[in-house]
């Protein structure tokens, strides 16, 4: 117990250093801030009132959005499902489903902007590179949560097949696969929500999407343009959000 308490207070006490060493060696100075505000005002009263004249951008934007959000989606799903078979404890041996794992938490490492920036160096600019890089970046999470909704399922179903000799799929099929189905399409809607969002962003490194136009408006300083493109983003978050939690409540 006495152990615990010292545990608990060490750990207050480095999270307490590290704040203070941010503070200490951040160049952060408050008046810089408050001496911000009539800039700050500047700016979002050049937002509006935002410009409608952009509509056609918009749809054309969103639609690439959703569009790379969902082909990304489809990529990593088609990855994670081979990927999230190895990597489970339950299906392979320990050396196999060990190194899958190292390897899915270095693609989760690798920021999806730097993953993006690469693609349109590699395959050059449009939907493309994002695409790429969305399936790429979300198949290190996917995989995993497939690779933990295995090895959550219960064991009598796999142990009664297992004695009748059935091999690895037979098991995967009638024993782990109609357990696990709730888990996976849960996992499936929410990182596709996931990659909704991060393809909003890719156009600011060329990889399509609506991000594209607001990095553009902003930059040649119409900025009423950028704030008819950020409501449409707003919008299209919510909305997706909404349909996605109406969705997981189905599948739970």
């Amino acid at each position: 117990m006495a152990f615990r308490g010292f545990g608990g207070f060490a750990t207050s006490g480095l999270i307490a250093a590290a704040i203070l060493w941010s503070f200490a060696t951040t160049d952060v100075e408050l008046s810089r801030l408050m001496s911000a505000g009539p800039r700050i005002a500047d700016f979002l009263g050049r937002m509006f009132p935002p410009d409608p004249t952009v509509m056609a951008e918009i749809k054309k934007g969103s639609a690439e959005t959703l569009r790379i959000a969902i082909l990304g989606t489809l990529g990593a799903v088609i990855l994670s499902v081979p990927l999230g078979i190895l990597a489970s404890e339950t299906m392979v041996s320990p050396a196999v489903f060990r190194s899958i794992r190292t390897l899915l938490a270095f693609i989760r490492a690798i920021p999806l902007i730097l993953v993006a920036m690469l693609m349109v160096g590699a395959v050059g600019l449009g939907p493309l590179p994002g695409i790429i890089a969305v399936a790429f970046h979300a198949t290190g999470m996917l995989a995993k949560f497939y690779a933990e909704a295995i090895d959550g399922v219960s064991r009598a179903p796999i142990a009664a097949l297992e004695s009748a000799g059935a091999g690895a799929l037979v098991r995967l099929r009638y024993a782990i696969w109609p357990q696990m189905a709730p888990v996976v399409a849960r996992d499936t809607i929410f990182r596709f929500e996931l990659n909704l969002r991060e393809s909003l962003i890719l156009g600011i490194v060329g990889a399509g999407g609506i991000g594209f136009y607001i990095q553009t408006y902003v930059r040649s300083f119409q900025y009423d343009k950028a704030a008819s493109v950020t409501i449409a983003v707003v919008v299209m978050v919510i909305a997706i959000e909404a349909i996605n939690v109406a969705l997981r409540r189905r599948f739970t």
